[in-house]
């Protein structure tokens, strides 16, 4: 799509080139970015038909995981890290998947969230282990083996992670676009043919859940790596909500629309949270019920390009 592949070199030189001129927006940029990543995964499970209301529980893990990791060997490189996280949703995704995906629709989405929030208690109630809900700090690490300093280190982290976002974009469209990911969108429209043309929806749809859980890994290794701090709060049924609202959002058509979604969301709680504090969560519900009437589909629905009318021979 051309106008996806213009949208995305827009999308990743604002990212790069805002910063030059508003330095206070690169903390926002490298959430949102995050954020997007996670909304990445989200999309995959939606596009079978799946909503997770739980995959933050993969944030989190991937999060506390950089940050145990951290504290015990403190001059580990940060890009290690963000192979830890990754790895540890790849795992985690492996282990809940396995059992998770046997179910579908409402079940599916409230047995993730049913396991989140039992992550969530876990964490809050160990305050030897995890810190309670003060959470664990973590001091900043060497990058690709610089010490940096906090403007530098955030600079370098905004650069990996627009790398990032961008690469994983296109491993998951690569993904979509083959026959697993073919496999994969066929359980929502019919399942059981899938079963009888001889494809197993459980497998289709275990892999989708493995390659979702690593990407909300390894948004959680950056969240965890850009604030220093991990908490329980990673981990809630809210945080997977907004995870939610950031895939729907943007659409599922394009994995571009998960960065457009995380956009907007951060653009919009930034300014209505200055602005509006205490009510900016009302602005993202107006801002989702314009969309639903405006972009039923998500705004990445907007660049999917019409084919040109056929003309009739004369």
């Amino acid at each position: 799509m051309a106008r996806a592949k213009i949208v995305v070199i827009v999308l990743a030189s604002l990212a790069l080139l805002l910063p030059l001129a508003m330095p206070w927006i690169k903390t926002p940029l490298i959430l949102g970015t995050a954020f997007g990543i996670a909304a990445l995964g989200i999309s995959i499970l939606i596009i079978s038909g799946q909503i997770s209301f739980g995959h933050a529980m993969f944030v989190c893990l991937g999060g506390y995981a950089v940050a145990f990791i951290a504290r015990q060997w403190a001059q580990l490189d940060s890009a290690v890290l963000l192979v830890i996280g990754a790895a540890t949703g790849l795992v985690f995704g492996v282990i809940v998947g396995s059992f998770v995906v046997r179910y579908r629709a409402i079940f599916f989405g409230m047995l993730n969230l049913a396991l989140s929030m039992v992550l969530f208690a876990a964490l809050g109630k160990f305050f030897n282990l995890t810190g309670g809900t003060d959470g664990l700090r973590l001091e900043r690490s060497p990058f690709f083996g610089m010490t940096l300093g906090r403007d530098e280190f955030e600079s370098l982290l905004l650069i990996v992670g627009v790398v990032l976002a961008m690469l994983c974009g296109w491993l998951v469209h690569r993904y979509l676009r083959s026959v697993a990911g073919q496999a994969l969108a066929a359980i929502k429209t019919n399942e059981t043919r899938l079963e009888y043309v001889g494809i197993s929806a459980y497998q289709a749809l275990w892999i989708g859940y493995i390659i979702s859980a690593t990407l909300c890994g390894l948004s959680g290794a950056i969240f965890a790596i850009a604030q220093g701090l991990v908490t329980p709060e990673m981990g809630y049924w809210v945080r997977s909500g907004e995870i939610v609202f950031v895939a729907i959002l943007g659409g599922v058509g394009h994995p571009v629309g998960a960065f457009i979604g995380a956009g907007i969301f951060e653009f919009v709680k930034l300014f209505a949270a200055a602005y509006l504090t205490g009510a900016w969560q009302m602005v993202l519900g107006f801002v989702l019920i314009a969309m639903v009437f405006l972009a039923p589909r998500g705004i990445s629905a907007m660049l999917e390009e019409k084919p040109l009318p056929k003309q009739e021979d004369a």
